[in-house]
């Protein structure tokens, strides 16, 4: 219901937008600006988005089927579950979708998206097994993709590189403003779905909310002891490194345990086609919605319109030219990507400004998107409460990125 009323309203504000500029100012270009802008999304929806996804899906689901029979996968679940078992109180002990969130996690752990993609799909089929109502997303389904949106990350790999290539004399200057926005958004997260949720916070939960921030802080303290170029090539050498690491233990574990290793992933890799099948018309549905609410202008009105609040309070404004990477973070990974290039470009990728939009481009997740894609995947129409938890741990994350951001850059 809720995504209903969000994708009819993407269109109408922009139709009307458009029936503005047209008869009140005279824009006689805008009616075609958002007719290529729907082509244009519904193409690369399929073309820059579903296909890129279908070689990823296909590889890491070929291998997680290969961790499966081999049971790495139960084994996770065991290891996760005093803490996941009550964050997820509906699962019952050692499901096979505890491993399958562990390995999504873990891939959004170390800044690599491409990988998480395919475990968290997996996990929310995995979810959906136990789902009564098919149709109707589970308070399991919900604090998953929640936990997910909030963009959980100890290596902003992307960022740094991004940062790298426009230029910066100073890439990994944003990568512990990054990870403590992502730790406190995903801290925000638990603690928002979980007291709507009633879950039971023990002494268990706590001590493992506690470890967590604690494994985080020691690692934080230790990169910061490092130079700016070796935080660099750790970032690279671990996160990549990590994930070659991880598809060698599986295929090594596989064959240890007698299992066809190549069979398996041929079995499992199947099982890629059928998810990106499946999501296509989803995306398409988003992805269109989101340009043409985009191209209308209806992003541009917002913004000022946060600007003008803003700056009526008399705080310090400076942080505004970098909101547009935080409000389209949740539309569109890409559009916000852009917007952060765009200011690396126009406002140098080290200004405060540049720094500030880095952070926000890494302190979150694209929801709609997310919601879109992980929930499309297994049929789910009724979302409840996801969307605007999602939503709400993305505010969340902006303003714990802004005040971070100015303690460390101004």
């Amino acid at each position: 219901m809720a995504l209903n009323i969000i994708w009819i309203a993407f269109f109408l504000i922009a139709f009307i937008i458009a029936f503005f500029k047209f008869i009140i100012l005279g824009d006689t270009s805008i009616f075609k600006l958002l007719a290529d802008g729907i082509f244009d999304s519904a193409k690369s929806s399929v073309m820059d988005v579903a296909l890129p996804l279908t070689g990823t899906m296909v590889f890491f689901l070929g291998l997680m089927n290969i961790a499966e029979k081999a049971g790495a996968i139960e084994k996770l679940a065991k290891w996760m579950n005093p803490f996941l078992s009550r964050l997820f109180p509906e699962v019952p002990p050692n499901h096979p979708s505890m491993g399958h969130m562990v390995m999504n996690f873990s891939a959004n752990l170390l800044g690599l998206d491409n990988a998480a993609t395919p475990f968290g799909l997996k996990a929310m089929e995995s979810l959906q097994t136990l789902n009564p109502d098919k149709e109707k997303a589970t308070n399991a389904q919900i604090m998953f993709l929640v936990l997910h949106t909030s963009g959980l990350t100890i290596i902003p790999l992307t960022i740094i590189s991004y940062r790298l290539a426009a230029g910066s004399q100073d890439a990994a200057s944003i990568f512990i403003p990054c990870v403590l926005a992502t730790i406190g958004t995903t801290l925000a997260s638990i603690l928002m779905v979980g007291f709507y949720q009633k879950l039971k916070w023990d002494k268990i939960l706590i001590s493992w909310l506690l470890g967590l921030i604690g494994l985080m802080a020691g690692v934080l303290f230790l990169v910061n002891t490092l130079s700016p170029t070796s935080k660099e090539e750790v970032s690279k050498v671990f996160g990549n490194g990590l994930l070659l690491l991880i598809i060698i233990l599986i295929i090594l574990g596989g064959a240890y345990k007698k299992v066809s290793v190549f069979d398996a992933f041929i079995d499992g890799a199947k099982q890629g086609f059928e998810v990106v099948v499946k999501i296509i018309p989803y995306l398409v549905a988003m992805l269109v919605a989101i340009r043409v609410f985009r191209d209308s202008g209806a992003m541009g009105y917002i913004l000022n319109g946060i600007s003008y609040v803003i700056q009526s309070t008399g705080v310090n404004t400076e942080f505004i030219q970098a909101l547009p990477v935080a409000i389209m973070k949740p539309l569109s990974g890409s559009g916000a990507r852009g917007m952060m290039l765009d200011i690396f470009q126009t406002q140098g990728p080290d200004s405060f400004v540049g720094k500030l939009a880095s952070i926000f481009q890494g302190s979150a997740d694209t929801t709609f998107y997310i919601i879109a894609l992980y929930f499309g995947s297994v049929g789910i129409k009724k979302i409840r409460y996801a969307l605007w938890a999602g939503i709400f741990a993305d505010l969340i994350g902006v303003v714990i990125a802004i005040f971070i951001g100015y303690i460390f850059f101004k």
